[in-house]
């Protein structure tokens, strides 16, 4: 299995997994609008990996084999301050 990554061009930090290279029809019209341009940043065997740097590979195989693709968006920044 093979995942073609693809980074907004649109939204910081936010990267598309596609089971298909250029196999943008699997996205909804209204996800696919709001990433705007993708840009092809990487091809990944995933066969051979056992984790991802920031996405959690049994997830991204499941959903690329359901869905086609996975979304994955900027890390959730917390705060370390207390509130005022």
């Amino acid at each position: 299995m093979h995942a073609f990554v693809y980074r907004s061009q649109r939204k910081e930090d936010t990267y598309v997994y596609l089971a298909q290279r250029d196999g943008f029809e699997v996205l909804p019209p209204a996800l696919a609008q709001s990433l705007g341009t993708l840009q092809l940043v990487m091809e990944l065997p995933l066969d051979a990996r056992e984790r991802l740097a920031r996405a959690d590979i049994d997830q991204v195989r499941d959903e690329l084999g359901s869905r086609g693709f996975y979304l994955q968006l900027p890390p959730t920044v917390v705060s370390l301050l207390p509130p005022r």
